[in-house]
């Protein structure tokens, strides 16, 4: 989004393609951002709109690149735009469709914590702010009846018939800003994530911290709704572990356990945080303050060891977690909620879109960048940002943004001069 508002600031037209139904990313699903502890929805819904009511960018949501044809400053983009089966010149969000729909599917954007309907929108601030229908579990695409939505549709939005479109755009720079996804909890099956209601994973967390999430932000415990007191963070799941491929640091997870300890407490002044860490990577700007504030002020307990496994009791639910305190001595203790701080992964749809592109990875799927230029990438005219490029934070992902952009322009700048002499 930073990327497209810089570019279309200076003038450029810009096409922001997306594949997910609406823009926002992971940060729309985050309850508060570190050090500030600011609503991440107060952050990004101006943007959004900003994004939205930009007359030069244009989004292409629910879409993909499939093919990137020419050469550097006349590249032809091939974009399918997959089928919502909701025009959406038409639907007005009024959200009668979703009401009268009788088929409910775990919620994605809620970490599968509650259900959706098939026929939804992401979540209340999403943009474009239009219905999708999810053909794989419509009740009308599996059984070839049903249509309630498009019965009780006023403005006659839905259309079951649409497909899929091929559109071709005529650029002259790319800017990869595909992000990331958390890495799978399961990677670590000894802390029981997925057998255990009472292990969640960090962004999990988020959601029940958020007033918007499936519990209107009351924290408690999955495997009875109980209040929980004594809760347990979990540092580098799938993150600076050699044994599961991913020996890089995912840069955030140290503060955002941290932030999400202290935000738990103001939630629940009983609940009583620890936090079990490898080393503390405080690295930003304040991050270190923050750090300090939450041990001296807020009452979060750190305890610098590597869990080596969690185990429940099957009659309370409460996990019991074994490990070796910092005098070297083993340790036994019972939390009623642990939480798998997970890092940071490429996705499998970034990987795809790099190889279609020709834009190398490194050995672990982020973008592969000239040393000192850490936006660029081995085809001239194709920029990277965000965590595509690495593992990143927000402030340094909107950063990073602003710098492609202005490689962006003075590329097509140059570009421009080129065709022009020719």
């Amino acid at each position: 989004m930073q990327a497209s508002l810089d570019l279309a600031d200076a003038g450029f037209k810009v096409y922001l393609v997306e594949r997910r139904p609406s823009i926002g990313g992971v940060m729309s699903q985050l309850d508060k951002t570190f050090p500030t502890n600011d609503c991440s929805t107060c952050i990004i819904s101006p943007k959004l709109i900003e994004v939205a009511k930009h007359p030069g960018i244009e989004i292409m949501a629910y879409s993909e690149v499939e093919g990137l044809d020419g050469s550097p400053g006349r590249y032809k983009v091939k974009i399918r735009k997959r089928a919502r089966y909701v025009d959406e010149t038409r639907c007005v969000s009024c959200g009668v469709c979703a009401t009268k729909c009788p088929r409910k599917v775990p919620n994605e954007f809620n970490r599968g914590l509650d259900a959706r309907k098939a026929i939804y929108i992401p979540f209340a601030q999403a943009v474009p702010s239009v219905y999708t229908i999810d053909r794989e579990h419509c009740i009308y695409f599996e059984k070839g009846k049903c249509r309630a939505c498009e019965k009780f549709c006023e403005n006659k939005a839905v259309d079951l018939d649409q497909e899929d479109t091929i559109v071709e755009i005529e650029t002259g720079a790319v800017v990869l800003a595909s992000g990331f996804e958390p890495v799978d909890p399961r990677i670590r099956p000894e802390y029981g994530y997925g057998r255990y209601a009472n292990v969640l994973s960090s962004i999990e967390f988020e959601r029940y911290l958020s007033a918007a999430g499936p519990t209107g932000g009351h924290i408690q415990r999955p495997s009875d709704g109980g209040e929980p007191v004594k809760v347990g963070w979990v540092q580098c799941v799938g993150s600076r572990d050699a044994s599961v491929g991913r020996d890089y640091c995912s840069y955030a997870c140290c503060m955002y356990a941290a932030k999400q300890a202290v935000i738990a407490r103001e939630h629940n002044p009983n609940i009583e945080p620890s936090i079990f860490f490898i080393d503390m990577r405080a690295q930003g700007k304040g991050f270190d303050r923050y750090y300090e504030r939450a041990k001296s002020e807020h009452g979060v307990r750190y305890v610098r060891s590597m869990i080596s496994r969690i185990t429940e009791d099957p009659v309370t639910g409460d996990l019991e977690v074994r490990y070796v305190d910092e005098q070297g001595e083993f340790q036994v203790e019972s939390f009623d909620l642990m939480i798998l701080s997970v890092g940071f992964s490429s996705t499998p749809e970034s990987r795809a879109l790099a190889e279609r592109l020709g834009v190398d990875l490194d050995r672990f799927g982020f973008c592969r960048s000239r040393e000192f230029d850490l936006i660029s990438t081995n085809r001239p005219g194709i920029f990277a940002c965000g965590v595509f490029q690495g593992p990143k934070d927000i402030p340094d992902s909107v950063a990073q943004a602003s710098s492609a952009a202005a490689e962006a322009m003075g590329f097509l700048a140059e570009a421009r001069g080129t065709l022009v002499e020719e």
